[in-house]
């Protein structure tokens, strides 16, 4: 049985990272594609033609890896992965993350016993979206290329412990009823937000604030589709699986 809920979290992180990249080429990619024409025109590449590169590619795939957007990409070469062009690896990218997005929230219900149905999927997405996406992105908010950031290895330090302290604090303010348990979630949610997190020395960009800011709403709508179909599909899986048990 456990072989058939690993198939099952697999199977439906796969087709949630399919649905996730059509909804990155509708509202994320051409957000990018406009913030490379800044970027590019402050490093004097005016007249540089728009193939795909690595920056576009890695600030596509990061869209749901623990690291802000805006230099992650720092020191990569220009080109493609494995051959493939930019909606290719995006594409690629999306179903190695949903893939193990869907182990991790395999591994939370059985955790925590709290179990997944179709009623309960929609619960399980949101409260992975705001573990993984939204609670995290307070304090890294998703950036586009050519925006300034803090050391990479700091803010994969800070973002890994703020995903770990929001796990804790949402199991403890939902699935404990003691008083005590509600208080310590809320401290233990707010910790890594009044410790800070790391930003960068150097804050000016050749980016307009409107668009970054198109980009983090987009970003954050687009991963909270990919968290909701993720655990719809979840919990349609398993409660398939224990109707055939």
């Amino acid at each position: 049985m456990m072989v058939r809920y690993l198939l099952a979290a697999l199977v439906a992180g796969l087709i949630a990272g399919v649905f996730m990249s059509v909804a990155q080429e509708i509202k994320v990619t051409p957000l990018i594609l406009h913030a490379e024409e800044f970027e590019n025109v402050g490093e004097g590449d005016a007249e540089q033609s728009f193939a795909p590169r690595g920056a576009s590619f890695f600030a596509l795939a990061e869209l749901l890896n623990p690291v802000s957007r805006a230099l992650a990409h720092e020191g990569e070469d220009s080109g493609t992965l494995f051959g493939l062009d930019r909606l290719g690896g995006t594409i690629l990218a999306n179903l190695v993350v949903g893939a193990g997005y869907g182990l991790i929230l395999l591994a939370a219900v059985l955790l925590t016993g709290i179990p997944i149905t179709v009623k309960t999927g929609v619960l399980w997405g949101a409260a992975g979206w705001l573990t993984f996406q939204f609670l995290p992105a307070l304090g890294l908010p998703p950036e586009l290329p050519g925006f300034p950031a803090a050391d990479l290895a700091d803010r994969q330090v800070w973002w890994v412990s703020t995903v770990i302290l929001s796990a804790a604090g949402l199991y403890l303010l939902v699935a404990r009823s003691e008083i005590w348990a509600k208080i310590a979630g809320v401290v233990v949610l707010a910790v890594p937000h009044i410790y800070g997190a790391p930003q960068p020395d150097i804050i000016t960009s050749d980016v307009p604030a409107l668009l970054a800011a198109e980009f983090a709403v987009a970003t954050l709508a687009t991963t909270a589709f990919f968290w909701v179909v993720l655990g719809l599909l979840m919990g349609a899986a398993i409660d398939r699986l224990e109707e055939g048990a």
